[in-house]
């Protein structure tokens, strides 16, 4: 059976307040960083899938990402399929 590779990429929403962010940004300012307008803090989650072909892959890694991974509350997520080098596909 096929192995899908697949990356998840997950940040708060824009109107969510993100103060892990805002204190690493004040945080690079002590370290003399200046600049830093924004700063938000996300997770990536990279997994393989077997899967009988592209479309039920698709379908499941969707599902695991709104249901599982992220919280659709107070999160945003984008998923991306990647071929057996990592790179996203078409």
């Amino acid at each position: 059976m096929p192995v899908f590779r697949a990356r998840v990429q997950v940040s708060l929403r824009p109107s969510v307040l993100d103060p892990a962010g805002e204190a690493t940004r004040a945080a690079a300012a002590r370290l003399g960083v200046e600049g830093i307008r924004q700063l938000r803090i996300g997770k990536s989650i990279e997994l393989e899938l077997e899967a009988p072909d592209r479309q039920l892959a698709q379908s499941q890694l969707e599902l695991l990402s709104d249901r599982l991974l992220a919280n659709p509350v107070i999160e945003n997520w984008c998923l991306e399929l990647l071929d057996s080098n990592g790179e996203q596909q078409p």
